[in-house]
């Protein structure tokens, strides 16, 4: 199979990807469609963010896809995949599928979880619908993305499902250098509820590699979907990710996203509140050292009365390492009676760490609310100095205003998000591999938040030890 860089990707390289996978006609002038757009348009559109982004890091001249990739487990996944392996999952090492696992009473109840490939062949008419949301004009990387995807995931929850455990999905680069392209679709009919834990990993790489997404949700009337994205690659890497989600009628989507890895992460994240009583919570945490760059643009739109949305954005940066931040509230004419909340906090842990954060809000009607805040700041040193007089050493006093720092933003996770999110930040911290094996420590994590805001668990401790 051919292999193209990113700066010499062309309609031959998108053809030879569609009949390598015996693609239908239709998809085929979609791909062919989205690359002329592509090669049409900036890497950013907005001349102010323009100004600011560091998405020209991707080096297009590195950076190089194939229609095929190695399927290779890297050493450093092995743990972690015998941890799922009786678990609801599927998971991607390169452009591969590695595996799917899912029970056959999930199967009689309607659950799907495939390939894109599949989904393609089985699912043609979902497919249509989420390749249709994605409007390849908009940006740079969305037309990339859709005309020369080779990876990706697709997941249907059907009407009145609701899941006890989570569906894992885990996306792993290959150990070749290849980059990948992933179109991941998941949907939620009706009255549906699930949990989905999204982790993306990478080995060390030569040479620049990228892990390039764009993942539509689609939330039907009354369903709920909790979704969790650890990005824990390798500081060799770059992950852009473009994000939709639509949400019907008193639907809810609670979305957590913990970015540790890559050299460059640009996540460009849209909400799109389409029935009334619709509702997203967005809650982002960025751990950046070295001379990382996190390029993160959060977008609400209500477009239907009675919604609520929240995002909450908090940075803490070390070293050299810089944060963007992009947040735009719009309410729409019909959208009255809607609420909504953004937030972009950094902290800086060294004087060579920068953040920049750029919040708007565009209102088109009355009876609503809407508030938008944003700070950068130096860690303040006087309370430093206090807690090194309560015996602790600079570094820990550090990790003590950090915990401070993020616990309003804890409260909104379950137990497992914090303790995930609190390990990764440990790992960080001290130079280790940064994936979620469970390991002793991670255990002794989860079992803090488990209890840790559970005010009756408390009062039972206090009476049961005293």
């Amino acid at each position: 199979m051919s292999q193209e860089t990113l700066s010499k990707i062309n309609s031959r390289h998108v053809e030879e990807i569609s009949s390598s996978r015996n693609e239908p006609d239709w998809l085929k002038q979609y791909r062919q469609s989205s690359l002329t757009i592509y090669d049409a348009l900036p890497i950013e559109t907005s001349p102010l963010y323009n100004k600011y982004t560091d998405a020209k890091k991707m080096d297009p001249q590195q950076v190089s896809f194939s229609t095929s990739t190695t399927n290779t487990i890297p050493a450093f996944l092995q743990k972690r995949l015998h941890e799922l392996e009786k678990e609801t999952c599927i998971i991607q090492i390169g452009s591969n599928t590695h595996k799917i696992n899912i029970s056959d009473e999930l199967k009689s109840k309607g659950l799907v979880i495939t390939s894109i490939n599949d989904a393609i062949k089985n699912n043609s008419e979902l497919v249509k619908k989420a390749l249709d949301a994605s409007n390849s004009k908009e940006d740079k990387f969305t037309a990339l993305n859709n005309a020369a995807f080779n990876s990706g995931i697709f997941i249907h929850i059907p009407r009145n499902l609701v899941l006890e455990k989570p569906i894992h999905i885990l996306s792993c680069l290959s150990d070749d250098g290849i980059s990948t392209i992933a179109r991941n679709i998941i949907f939620a009919d009706e009255s549906s509820k699930a949990t989905i834990v999204q982790e993306l990993y990478s080995s060390k790489a030569e040479k620049q590699q990228a892990y390039l997404e764009l993942l539509n949700t689609n939330i039907a009337q009354n369903a709920q979907l909790d979704i969790t994205t650890l990005q824990m690659m390798d500081q060799t890497t770059v992950n852009f990710s473009t994000r939709r989600t639509d949400l019907g009628q008193d639907s809810k989507v609670n979305w957590y996203s913990g970015l540790f890895g890559s050299m460059l992460s640009r996540y460009k994240i849209e909400y799109f509140l389409n029935g009334t009583g619709a509702s997203a919570n967005d809650s982002e945490v960025i751990f950046g050292n070295n001379e990382q760059s996190f390029d993160i643009q959060t977008n609400v739109n209500h477009e239907s009365p009675s919604t609520d949305g929240r995002v909450v954005e908090k940075s803490i940066l070390r070293n050299k390492s810089k944060s963007l931040f992009k947040g735009m509230i719009r309410i729409k004419e019909k959208a009255t009676k809607s609420n909504s909340f953004l937030s972009g906090r950094s902290i800086l842990l060294d004087k060579d760490a920068k953040s920049d954060s750029i919040p708007g809000l565009e209102i088109f009607t009355n009876d609503v609310k809407a508030t938008h805040s944003a700070s950068v700041a130096q860690i303040d040193e006087e309370q430093i100095f206090y807690l090194r007089t309560r015996c602790l050493t600079k570094e820990e006093a550090e990790r003590t205003i950090i915990e401070g720092f993020l616990e309003p933003l804890s409260r909104k996770m379950s137990y497992q998000v914090r303790a995930w999110i609190a390990y990764l930040i440990e790992s960080k911290w001290d130079a280790r591999e940064l994936t979620i094996n469970t390991d002793e420590e991670l255990t002794k994590f989860v079992e803090i938040e488990e209890t840790r805001y559970n005010e009756d668990s408390e009062i039972e401790q206090h009476y049961k030890y005293r």
